[in-house]
């Protein structure tokens, strides 16, 4: 009997707090306060990467990034995408635009640009590939541009608008996806 009481009482103080959580466009959203949601908080984004149901005319392959709801969807064909958890640029560096994937690499080296030195000139010039390097563990490249999909070394991120424009993803989900996109595979960022 105490074990359903204290249940109840959960789910009860969870409903209040979800009807006094603001409608938020996606439960990453970041509230006026400077926090996370308030599920969010409580039991940390929701990152589990599956297919899902994704009906769409892009062909096999294409990767689409969807911003608003900090996902990304690898298109798999017959309606279904394979979806991963993003973090996505903060205000004023969000973009969006149709380009390809022209290189990957494993480890990558990191050498910031000239804007984000401008903007952080306490950051290194250049960082060797590994563990602690800021590009995580895979990085593609969209381009000429100098945005990336890359993995990262603050998984406690993911679900948030942080990067200057990058892509973030989990090490883990950023391995499956560089294993799974080819070079020449169109990115739709949205």
């Amino acid at each position: 009997m105490k074990i359903v009481t204290i249940v109840a009482g959960l789910v009860a103080m969870l409903s209040i707090a979800a009807a006094a959580t603001p409608a938020a466009a996606h439960p990453y959203d970041r509230y006026a306060g400077g926090g996370r949601s308030f599920f969010a908080s409580l039991f940390g984004p929701s990152i589990a990467r599956g297919v899902v149901s994704y009906p769409t005319n892009q062909k096999p392959g294409t990767v689409i990034v969807s911003t608003a709801q900090r996902r990304l969807y690898l298109v798999l064909g017959n309606g279904q995408a394979l979806s991963y958890a993003i973090a996505v640029g903060k205000d004023g560096y969000a973009w969006s635009g149709i380009n390809q994937v022209t290189d990957k690499r494993e480890w990558p080296n990191w050498t910031p640009p000239g804007e984000m030195l401008q903007r952080r000139p306490d950051l290194p010039r250049h960082m060797a590939g590994g563990p602690d390097n800021p590009m995580g563990a895979r990085a593609i490249y969209l381009g000429t541009s100098l945005y990336r999909i890359h993995g990262s070394n603050e998984p406690d991120k993911i679900g948030q608008a942080v990067s200057s424009g990058c892509i973030r993803m989990t090490n883990q989900d950023v391995i499956d996806l560089y294993n799974r996109v080819e070079i020449g595979a169109t990115v739709i960022v949205q």
